[in-house]
């Protein structure tokens, strides 16, 4: 008996390679370190700004509560149904690209994005893009960075 080999088209590949670049989750941290980040850009001499992408979180994972330690007690706030607020700065940034890893640029409206909190890996779930923003105005316990 033969195994019927599958047949792929270039479609097929190209949909399968998309999909697994947001199986990938985006790393994040709570939002205080990015005030280290934007005082090390401003001594290099790096005027570039970075955005802010807003998600509504979909699911959060039990271990996102149980983290207890002082540098993963931001996790604590992530909830389903509330909206994150995620900064994009270098060195996350990728320059060429003009865009942080996880950002969910390019996915399709509604599509469920991967995300792990950095400290606990207990700690991850899924969000959808909401928007991008070209400045950054969140509510600091609900501020997160891209890693």
């Amino acid at each position: 008996m033969r195994c019927k080999q599958p047949e792929y088209s270039i479609a097929t590949y190209a949909m399968s390679s998309f999909s697994l670049i947001y199986a990938v989750p985006a790393l994040i941290t709570t939002g205080g370190f990015g005030k280290a980040r934007r005082k090390r850009a401003a001594a290099d001499g790096d005027d570039r700004t970075g955005y802010c992408v807003e998600f509504q979180l979909a699911a959060v994972a039990p271990g996102c509560l149980r983290s207890h330690r002082p540098h993963t007690r931001w996790t604590l706030y992530l909830r389903e149904g509330h909206t994150a607020c995620v900064e994009c700065q270098r060195p996350a940034w990728d320059s060429a690209r003009l865009h942080c890893h996880g950002d969910g640029s390019g996915s399709r409206k509604d599509q469920l994005l991967h995300w792990q909190a950095v400290g606990n890996p207990q700690c991850q779930g899924t969000w959808r893009r909401i928007r991008q923003r070209d400045t950054c105005s969140c509510p600091s316990v609900h501020s997160f960075l891209f890693i």
